[in-house]
């Protein structure tokens, strides 16, 4: 009983002795890719109604663009059904915030990263998360790379809610009011996704503007993805099947807005090879 009281002792002194405010270390790649695989297409889902819409940019919003208060945004979001943390990325060692829903849940309404006391440059988008394999494995990297990005990645499997849960196509939900919200900051937004081999025979990745008119940036990732050695459809020059994402709700609204929308189909060998992968994301990383 001594030791044990003993030992419970110094488990107390060393909490105390770590410094307020320390973050853990977390694997993100690990963190979403477990969120992602936790993901059913036979989940419940809704949308956020106006009230709740609300309430979660009220706390997301100020979390993606770098605040250091925590707190209002955990009273915002925790009685919508979000998880708050910050952290340490093991990978970068940069302090990171999170906030999340709960897999399978009926509000899942997304899993948001960002840097802590970070201004946000860029807006990364994860759609169909597990749907589209690797394509969160793809969200982390290209954030690993560049300091300052907002990770959106859907709450849901694309087919939950009998399909309602496709935010690339649901304009009623969060995510898209979230990335909405960053774009009329001004914010580019890039959104992954990922086809099958068999739907465009030939092209490693698509890249495509989606609704916005095509601009420098998106010949620039092309010229720069085929450069490093893959096959490139340019949406805007050449016909690309259905991967060209022109009725994309976060495309749609980009260009009302004026925004930069680059919309990114990778096949499935680039999304699971690591050095295809690492290609694409050094290319997108150069957008910014």
């Amino acid at each position: 009983m001594v030791i044990i009281a003993t030992l419970l002792v110094c488990v107390v002194v060393i909490v105390l002795l770590r410094p307020s405010g320390e973050a853990g270390k977390v694997d993100l790649a690990a963190e979403v890719s477990g969120f992602a695989d936790d993901l059913s297409p036979d989940a419940p889902y809704r949308p956020p109604n106006d009230q709740e819409r609300g309430g979660a940019l009220d706390g997301l919003v100020p979390l993606l663009t770098g605040t250091t208060n925590l707190d209002p945004a955990r009273k915002a979001l925790t009685p919508l059904g979000f998880a708050v943390s910050d952290g340490v990325d093991t990978v970068t060692g940069r302090h990171f915030v999170l906030a999340t829903t709960q897999p399978g849940a009926v509000r899942g309404w997304g899993l948001y990263i960002a840097d802590y006391d970070t201004r946000a440059r860029l807006v990364i988008e994860v759609p169909h998360p597990h749907f589209d394999l690797n394509t969160e494995q793809v969200g982390i990297d290209l954030y690993r790379r560049l300091p300052g990005s907002a990770v959106l990645v859907a709450g849901a499997h694309r087919k939950a809610g009998d399909g309602t849960a496709d935010v690339a196509h649901n304009a009623d939900s969060l995510f898209n009011a979230v990335a909405m919200a960053l774009a009329r900051l001004g914010l580019p937004q890039v959104q992954l996704h990922g086809f099958d081999d068999s739907s465009l025979p030939g092209s490693d990745v698509v890249v495509s503007s989606g609704a916005t008119p095509h601009t420098p940036v998106h010949e620039g990732i092309a010229d720069g993805l085929a450069d490093r050695g893959l096959a490139v459809c340019r949406a805007w020059a050449q016909p690309c099947g259905n991967l060209e994402g022109r009725l994309n709700v976060q495309g749609t609204a980009s260009d009302r807005l004026g925004g930069v929308f680059a919309h990114i189909e990778s096949d499935s060998e680039v999304r699971s090879r690591p050095e295809l992968r690492a290609r694409l994301v050094d290319v997108l990383a150069g957008m910014v």
